[in-house]
């Protein structure tokens, strides 16, 4: 059997089986054999009854001394009770509909049971466990991903139907790479990750599938960066940047000086820019675009930036239009809400080389949107768009420069893979005169409290945000508070006296227009909002901020949001409301009161929830990993970039025969995110 042959020559896989696998990706042999556990159940190590833990699943290993006759619940339920105990103390098992798995159980026999032991010290219970024979073949009992319909005990029997049929896998490594770092064979990898005998058979299994697929990713990143790197792009012209210093009205710090100084060195060569501007929030970023727009534009040139929504780019528009008036550039907006006609007078500005910079959305990237000259592409918020996108902006020119602006903090284990191919600037300073947000986190019995807070600072002239999970109740599950009740109810309630509005992704650009000039000219007092704020939104007078079920948010969105604040001289506030009890949810909240460190707070966030999430995996143009992680490997992911590098060093283009199944890899692998090497 072919890892290539469809997954319809096991036994058993028939259409609606086909229909289940194809939700988990799998189509093939070899993609069924490549679905990886996502974790064990380790039978090797079976705890007693009484030393059994309470706070999670476990295996037992207990003697079945009787069954109890079943009993039939008015909901319509059998109930099936067994006794089984050990030395130390007794285990009442209990079960659902499932005869057949008493049945199987004889008494005076010890089997080992899984599931969560509850109960008290000398009378433990278990409900619904699984069930293993002493004499078990595998220790390691693997755990699938799944889907709707298809069990854990089926998957696994498919699998290792495919394994009885020996079907061999490409080997992607070079036979002297393995030798050097002492990894096995794909085939070998691939059998002891599904059915390991003990557990160094496991971790030798991991290592060599998590080193293969960091491996192929940076070695698919690397042939994107050598493929740039082999295009021609417009040189700019040296000239003075004095007439931009001077025209600003504030001295610029001294790491945005550092990153123009970077940006302008990049500018002025043949190879095409690609740079990443990471800095927090308010650290000043958009100055070094608009710096790096005035360059390129004192060679006749063009740049484009392209902001994740019409809010953001209309703010960076009204922001630069007086700065790039004052300094003779032409400065255009485009965004969808824009009349049919005023798109096209926008376009044909743009064609005609009218326009030296161009703000717009996604509609930038829309047929019919052609440059005179495109020199420079600037991205906001790299992370929201896709790569494909950013691809899209960057075929509007001849090989333009790239320039691309993150507020949100990439630890470095996660950038060398999710922006290999770019180099970084960071911006690790903020503006002078600005204060550190005070950060608290309090529960809803202090509401009330928090509401009195806001109200003083209302009642000075200043104001603050209320932000909310949800747009409307009902959305997802209760208990959490949702814009649009909750705007309603504190403007007839604990803010009846004052302005309130209200901000959510759902209302139209217009709307979301009106309600943000109204709170950027202070009419609005407190605005309650939805995370569209998260991003961008600038009003240095709101110096409060309320985060509503704060537990439901990952750390690096709740530190996106509290950049809303603390944008003036005054003291800003940040309060984080939430009732959770999960010891691990209030060590991250109180790490939000700990940090007003970006990278600090990112860092935290990666480890403990993950790349995907961190992230969104659908936005961040990284891949989907099958069993890598990024976060807990460091030096398996530095071993193989340095590996990585070496091979494209000797074969640039992956074109030796050899190398032919790893370059189809990473074409794949590349392939996911909308950008493959040619």
């Amino acid at each position: 059997m072919q890892a290539t042959e469809s997954i319809q020559k096991l036994r058993g896989v028939g259409t609606q089986r086909i229909a289940q696998l194809e939700k988990l990706g799998i189509r093939t042999i070899g993609e069924l054999l490549l679905h990886y556990p996502r974790a064990y159940i380790d039978l090797s190590a079976p705890f007693s009854i009484s030393g059994a833990p309470y706070d999670q699943p476990c295996v037992i290993r207990a003697k079945v001394l009787r069954k109890y006759p079943p009993v039939r619940l008015h909901t319509g339920i059998s109930l099936y009770r067994v006794q089984a105990a050990d030395e130390s103390a007794s285990l009442e098992l209990t079960f659902f509909n499932t005869k057949f798995a008493v049945d199987q159980l004889d008494c005076d026999t010890a089997y080992l049971f899984y599931g969560r032991a509850e109960g008290s010290l000398l009378h433990r219970t278990m409900s619904a466990p699984q069930i293993y024979p002493l004499q078990n073949a595998h220790l390691y009992q693997p755990v699938y991903p799944l889907t709707a319909g298809l069990s854990n005990k089926v998957l696994f029997g498919l699998i290792t139907q495919a394994l009885q049929h020996k079907p061999q896998l490409p080997e992607l490594l070079p036979e002297a790479l393995r030798q050097e770092l002492l990894l096995d064979g794909i085939n070998e990898g691939i059998f002891n990750i599904h059915l390991p005998q003990n557990a160094d058979q496991l971790t030798r299994a991991r290592r060599r599938l998590m080193f293969e697929e960091l491996f192929t990713l940076a070695v698919g990143i690397g042939l994107l960066r050598t493929q740039t790197r082999n295009c021609r792009a417009l040189a700019m012209q040296p000239c003075s940047m004095q007439p931009f210093y001077a025209a600003l009205p504030f001295t610029l710090t001294g790491a945005q000086q550092r990153a123009i100084t970077e940006l302008l060195s990049d500018l002025q060569g043949t190879t095409p820019m690609n740079r990443l501007v990471q800095g927090d929030v308010g650290s000043g970023k958009t100055m070094v675009a608009a710096a790096g727009a005035y360059f390129v534009a004192q060679s006749g040139a063009q740049a484009a930036l392209m902001a994740p929504t019409e809010l953001l780019a209309r703010q960076h528009y009204e922001g630069l239009s007086s700065l790039c008036g004052s300094l003779g550039m032409r400065i255009g907006l485009l965004t969808g809400s824009m009349t049919a006609a005023q798109k096209r007078k926008v376009r044909q500005q743009l064609e005609a080389g009218e326009i030296d910079l161009c703000v717009g959305t996604h509609a930038l990237l829309s047929e019919g949107v052609s440059f005179h000259r495109l020199a420079l592409v600037i991205t906001d918020e790299q992370h929201r768009f896709g790569v494909a996108q950013r691809a899209a902006l960057q075929q509007k020119g001849e090989h333009p420069h790239t320039l691309v602006m993150s507020a949100t903090p990439i630890p470095r284990t996660l950038a060398l893979m999710v922006y290999g191919e770019l180099d970084v600037s960071v911006i690790d300073e903020l503006p002078p005169n600005r204060q550190p947000v005070k950060t608290y986190k309090i529960s809803s019995g202090k509401r009330e409290r928090a509401f009195g807070f806001i109200r003083q600072h209302l009642d000075r002239g200043l104001q603050a945000y209320i932000v909310c999970p949800l747009v409307a109740s009902g959305e997802v599950e209760t208990g959490l508070q949702a814009a649009t009740d909750y705007a309603a109810q504190l403007s007839s309630n604990d803010f009846s006296g004052y302005c309130v509005s209200l901000l959510h992704g759902k209302m139209s650009a217009s709307e979301k227009e009106r309600v943000m000039a109204g709170f950027q000219a202070g009419s609005i007092q407190l605005l309650v909002s939805t995370t569209v704020i998260e991003v961008g939104v600038d009003v240095p007078n709101a110096v409060i901020m309320m985060i509503e079920n704060a537990e439901r948010f990952g750390l690096s969105q709740l530190h996106q949001l509290r950049g809303r604040v603390g944008r003036g001289s005054e003291q800003s506030h940040c309060i984080l409301l939430s009732d959770t009890r999960s010891p691990d949810t209030l060590e991250r909240l109180m790490m939000m009161c700990r940090s007003n460190n970006g990278f600090e707070i990112a860092e935290y966030d990666l480890k403990t929830r993950g790349p995907g999430n961190f992230l969104g995996q659908q936005q961040h143009g990284l891949p989907k990993l099958r069993i890598a992680d990024l976060t807990t490997e460091p030096e398996l992911v530095a071993q193989a970039q340095a590996a990585a590098q070496t091979l494209l060093h000797e074969d640039p283009a992956l074109s030796q025969p050899a190398h032919q199944p790893l370059r189809q890899a990473c074409e794949q692998l590349m392939d996911a995110v909308g950008e493959r090497p040619n």
